[in-house]
C-alpha cells in the first residue's frame, strides 16, 4: 500500500510543491492521451473525460491533502502515476466503440496500473516514508480502478449487471458508516484483504483480453464477487464484536 510522510514547502516560481506535483500528474494524463489519440485514434469524448477524472482525483486530493506545502512525497508519486492511467480508462468509458476495437490496449493499461500498485508500497517501506494519507490514497484508487473495470466489462458484455456488485462493494460499506458509525474505525493491517484486492484486478484484467469470452468471464468473476464478500463479511464481524460500547 502507497504510505507517504509530508515534506517541506519547496517553490518553485511561487508555487508550492503539492501544486506542481498535481500539474505533473495532469500533464502525465494529457501526454498519455495525446499518444493515444495519435496511435489508437482515441475519441475526444474520451479525452475529455478522463481529464475530468484527472482533476476531480487533483481536487481529491487537495482537499485531503490540505496544506499545499506539504509535498506528495516519492511513493505517493508512483501512486499518481497510477492515477493518470486510472483516469484515462475512466474516460475511455465514453467511448464504448473504441472500447471494443481496442481491448488489449484498455487491458495494458489496466496490467501497468496493476503492476505500480505493488511499486508504491515497496517504496513507501525503501524511503520509510509511510502516512496515513498514502494508505487512504492507495485505497480508494484501488476501489476505483476495480470498479471503471467492472463498467468496462458490462460494456463489453462480458457479464452481467451484477459485476457491478464487485465495484460497488466498496462504497456501500463507506456509505453504511452513516447509520453505523463503528464501521469508520481503523481497521488492522490484513494479508488476506490485500491478496483478495489484488484477486479482484487480475480476474478483472484478464477477463478485459478478447480470448475471454462471456462463460469463462463469469468462472473468473463469480469466485471473485464471493472472495470479496467474504472478506468484507470478516472485516465487519471484526468492526461489530469490537465497536465501542456504552
Amino acid at each position: 500500500m502507497a504510505m507517504e510522510q509530508g515534506g517541506s514547502c519547496v517553490r518553485r516560481g511561487g508555487l508550492p510543491r503539492l501544486w506542481l506535483e498535481l500539474a505533473g500528474g495532469f500533464g502525465g494524463v494529457v501526454a498519455l492521451l495525446a499518444l493515444a489519440m495519435t496511435t489508437l485514434a482515441l475519441p475526444a469524448g474520451a479525452a475529455w473525460g478522463a481529464g475530468a477524472v484527472s482533476l476531480a482525483i487533483s481536487a481529491l486530493i487537495l482537499h485531503f491533502r490540505r496544506d499545499p506545502c506539504d509535498g506528495l512525497g516519492p511513493a505517493n508519486r508512483v501512486t499518481l502515476a497510477r492515477a493518470a492511467l486510472v483516469a484515462v480508462l475512466a474516460g475511455a468509458l465514453a467511448a464504448p466503440e473504441w472500447v471494443d476495437a481496442h481491448p488489449v490496449a484498455i487491458a495494458i493499461v489496466a496490467a501497468i496500473a496493476l503492476l505500480l500498485d505493488g511499486v508504491d508500497g515497496w517504496v513507501a517501506r525503501r524511503w520509510r516514508c509511510e502516512s496515513e494519507f498514502g494508505a487512504r490514497f492507495d485505497m480508494e484508487l484501488d476501489a476505483f480502478l476495480i470498479l471503471v473495470l467492472c463498467v468496462h466489462l458490462l460494456a463489453m458484455d462480458k457479464a452481467g449487471p451484477w459485476v457491478l456488485a464487485i465495484g460497488a462493494m466498496r462504497y456501500a460499506f463507506v456509505a453504511a458508516m452513516r447509520p453505523w458509525p463503528w464501521l469508520e474505525r481503523p481497521l488492522p493491517d490484513s494479508r488476506r484483504r490485500k491478496l483478495v484486492c489484488v484477486w479482484q484486478v487480475a480476474s478483472l484484467l484478464l477477463c478485459l483480453l478478447p480470448a475471454i469470452g462471456g462463460v469463462l468471464a463469469a468462472a473468473l468473476l463469480v469466485p471473485a464477487l464471493v472472495l470479496l464478500a467474504w472478506s468484507f463479511a470478516v472485516d465487519v464481524r471484526w468492526l461489530y464484536r469490537t465497536r465501542p460500547r456504552r
